[in-house]
């Protein structure tokens, strides 16, 4: 998976979470659950969508390296090389 399909995800999963959020109105630099006004639940559900469909574990100890778009696209893009 490249990483532009990996950002497709994301955006799609974001997208699913938070609807009425314009993706590209939000700084990729900031929290995701700031810039998408999401709560901790709505954080796993994220998680849990994005690891189901790259197959691959993204436990919770490394949670702290996705906090911002930008740093989930790289996490996603390490774990699916």
């Amino acid at each position: 998976m490249t990483q532009t399909d990996i950002e497709a995800l994301l955006k799609a999963e974001l997208h699913r979470i938070a609807p009425d959020i314009e993706i590209v109105d939000v700084d990729r630099d900031e929290d995701l659950r700031e810039e998408f006004d999401i709560d901790s639940l709505d954080f796993l559900n994220l998680v849990t969508a994005l690891g189901k469909a790259l197959n691959t574990p993204m436990p919770e100890a490394d949670y702290a390296k996705m906090g911002t778009f930008n740093e989930m696209i790289a996490y996603l893009t390490q774990k699916a090389a």
